[in-house]
């Protein structure tokens, strides 16, 4: 797995800015337009379940859990930013993730914080 398979987040010049700051330096706040967040809870098939718990009795990185949480944290956001869109932000502050176990099924992640429209100062 590259480097770019462990990260995540927005590109250069996003259309919607997500921040987990309070404010945005430059930028003064317009409006705000409430919570918003993506949601999304994946489990993993029973091969990957069954190699996680042979490596973590050796110990070492569980590669193919870290690659499912970056693709499941990426889709919260995703979904995030799309919800923000539809409310009319053009940012989102003080974003969070939250993950919890979903009924020993999955895991949830939650992409969370609060729609703004932000302009220039």
């Amino acid at each position: 797995m590259g480097i770019e398979e462990y990260g995540g987040g927005q590109g250069p010049e996003p259309d919607v800015l997500v921040v987990t700051t309070n404010d945005a330096p430059g930028y003064r706040v317009q409006e705000v337009l409430g919570e918003v967040f993506g949601l999304t809870v994946r489990s993993r098939h029973l091969g990957s379940q069954i190699g996680a718990g042979l490596k973590s009795m050796v110990g070492g990185e569980l590669k193919g859990l870290t690659k499912t949480l970056v693709e499941t944290r990426t889709q919260a956001m995703v979904r995030l930013v799309e919800q923000a869109r539809a409310r009319g932000a053009n940012a989102v502050l003080a974003f969070r993730f939250d993950v919890t176990e979903a009924a020993d099924v999955g895991t949830e992640v939650c992409a969370y914080g609060t729609a703004v429209v932000l302009a220039r100062e």
